[in-house]
């Protein structure tokens, strides 16, 4: 498989104030790269890379606050998207940051931290277990920029719609076989509750509903992992351009879930057939919910939230969707960390 340059997964690192941002997505405007600040130099960082302080900034609103304060310059309104963004021009980027070639610079040191050892360690136990090949398999995360600290994550991702799918039914396996591959304990999960919905209305007893379901995380050899899907080049339709967002404000909903395929990749992605709107900024007159089709989230705590059949409870941004002027529907983006919500139901 290729590399496709600035996909979701990827670093860059900008030319002047050397932040270090995420990119996300899979499509950009042409003269610039959509991706979020991650670390930043500042003189309390807790991380030190080529002598210089970085301290990381994980909170949505945290990191458009710190851009909006102090580089103005990173933030643009896309008029495709309707809203405000994340994005470091071309001519602004230093370096791109590619887990595949990550993983291959460290796969050929000699002296390995503790963290790659490990990280170098799942890669191989999926790929001879997993069968996933060996180009579509890559590290991402805060060692990636060499920013990690000593109780890192490991970030993994998979890339290509098919191997991914074979190799999900192939994690069921290997978190049951005796290879220090396992999913997270009680005791993990309510850990686990504070970091991904902390601060929001869902308690644990909603977000455990889903979330004891969830392969695509856990521990090896004690270090917490999370795998990020990315589906293949074949499978995207359009590009940047090709897709109109029109912000309709904000919906909850109860919907069943028609298709859940696509619920493992980054973005997520929940076909759904809508059963009751239950509260809305839009007036009812002003939208077919008969042509409401989906759920989505660039988020990876939505990934593997309902199956196909399920009824969830979903609050989260009403967008209209153009494609190529010639397609229209609605769909349901989960964005704000707070307010957004999928809940399993039954």
């Amino acid at each position: 498989m290729n590399t496709v340059e600035a996909i979701e997964g990827d670093y860059l690192e900008t030319k002047k104030d050397n932040l270090i941002f995420d990119v996300k997505g899979l499509f950009h405007p042409n003269n610039r790269k959509i991706c979020f600040l991650r670390f930043y130099p500042a003189p309390e960082g807790d991380r030190i890379r080529e002598g210089v302080k970085y301290k990381k900034i994980y909170d949505l609103k945290d990191r458009y606050s710190l851009l909006r304060e102090k580089f103005p310059k990173y933030l643009f309104f896309s008029k495709e998207l309707d809203l405000e963004m994340q994005g470091v021009r071309n001519e602004d980027i230093k370096q791109i940051y590619n887990p595949r070639e990550y993983l291959k610079t460290i796969s050929d040191k000699d002296n390995l931290t503790n963290i790659e050892k490990y990280s170098i360690m799942i890669c191989e136990l999926f790929i001879d277990d997993g069968g996933i090949p060996k180009d579509s398999i890559g590290i991402t995360g805060s060692s990636m920029v060499n920013l990690n600290k000593h109780d890192s994550d490991i970030d993994l991702i998979i890339y290509g719609t098919k191997t991914s799918l074979e190799f999900q039914d192939n994690l069921k396996r290997i978190l049951e076989d005796p290879n220090n591959c396992r999913p997270y304990n009680s005791k993990e999960y309510k850990k686990h509750f504070q970091w991904r919905v902390g601060g929001s209305s869902i308690t644990f007893k909603d977000f455990i509903k889903s979330e004891k379901r969830k392969i695509h995380q856990g521990k090896f050899h004690g270090i917490d992992f999370f795998i990020r899907y990315i589906t293949s080049p074949e499978d995207w339709q359009g590009n940047y351009y090709d897709y109109k967002y029109k912000d309709m404000g904000r919906i909850k909903l109860l919907a069943e879930i028609i298709n859940s395929t696509d619920s493992i990749f980054t973005p997520c992605s929940y076909k759904i057939k809508v059963k009751e709107v239950l509260n809305t900024s839009v007036k009812s007159s002003e939208i077919n919910f008969d042509n409401m089709r989906e759920v989505n989230s660039f988020r990876g705590r939505f990934c593997e939230q309902a199956i196909k059949g399920e009824i969830v409870l979903v609050e989260g941004k009403l967008e209209e969707v153009n494609f190529k002027n010639e397609k229209k529907y609605y769909r349901i983006l989960l964005r704000d960390q707070v307010l957004d919500k999928m809940i399993l139901l039954s």
